[in-house]
């Protein structure tokens, strides 16, 4: 399918999303509504087992389109609307039950660090550049900015990002545990893809899908609520071919041949 606002494209059961939104793929209101048209799609896509999201050109995403703000001046409505598409989507990608990767191949600065911190995995080009600049604009972080930077570092870390407004290269990313991975700009999409590929091949997604669900789980949960849901994944395994598949597979020393039910 076409899309206006992005490129997908299926390889071995890995999907890659490249949002092309020249010139700096901002986040326009339009584009945020067939992104998430595409991952929804993808949530129910037997085609794809893993997702691989990010940029085209220069960018990853320079931010939301600042050009849409100027029509909510005066208007709480509208900025609330604004900030529940852009959260909707970052909550979207987050509660998806197949590894989300995202491949920052460039500045991911506002709106465009939310996007990606709502990703399961982050790896970013060695040149990358990464922010949060909006009280630049005497605006704040509203796709989940001030949430997800604190859950994914510290508060003390996202206080600094936020309140400074400062820019990060990659290296310092990944020390801070935001990214987990840097890769040269060439090397970005194949090592994307290996991780993709480690997620998932050999795997059974049906356990796969609820290993992903478990753990995002602890984000927003207790320690006991996490342990509850494990558990009761854990025991309805019990009833998939799957897992009958992988236990003799083990047993019998071959290779499990699943069927993802």
């Amino acid at each position: 399918m076409d899309y206006t606002y992005a490129k997908v494209k299926t390889i071995d059961f890995i999907t890659t999303i490249t949002i092309d939104n020249p010139p700096a793929n901002t986040l326009s209101t339009e584009c945020i509504h067939e992104l998430r048209s595409i991952f929804e799609e993808l949530s129910h896509d037997d085609g794809t087992n893993a997702i691989i999201l990010t940029g085209s050109g220069r960018f990853f995403v320079a931010g939301a389109d600042i050009k849409e703000f100027v029509q909510a001046f005066e208007n709480k409505e509208m900025a609330l609307q604004m900030a529940k598409a852009g959260q909707a989507l970052c909550n979207e990608i987050e509660a998806m039950m197949k590894p989300v990767i995202a491949a920052i191949n460039g500045p991911a600065l506002g709106g465009g660090l939310e996007l990606a911190m709502g990703c399961h995995y982050r790896i970013a080009s060695n040149d990358a550049l990464l922010g949060l600049p909006e009280l630049k604009l005497g605006l704040l972080p509203t796709f989940g900015g001030t949430q997800r930077l604190s859950r994914l570092t510290n508060t003390a870390t996202a206080m600094d990002m936020i309140l400074s407004s400062k820019q990060i290269s990659a290296d310092e990313a990944v020390q801070l545990g935001l990214i987990q991975l840097v890769a040269c700009k060439e090397e970005l999409l194949k090592t994307a893809q290996m991780v993709a590929q480690a997620f998932v091949q050999g795997k059974s997604m049906t356990s796969v899908s609820r290993a992903v669900e478990c753990i995002m789980l602890s984000n927003h949960e207790t320690l006991e609520v996490g342990l509850e849901m494990e558990r009761a994944r854990f025991a309805e395994l019990f009833l998939t071919n799957d897992a009958k598949e992988g236990v003799n597979a083990f047993i019998e020393k071959r290779k499990p041949t699943f069927n993802h039910s």
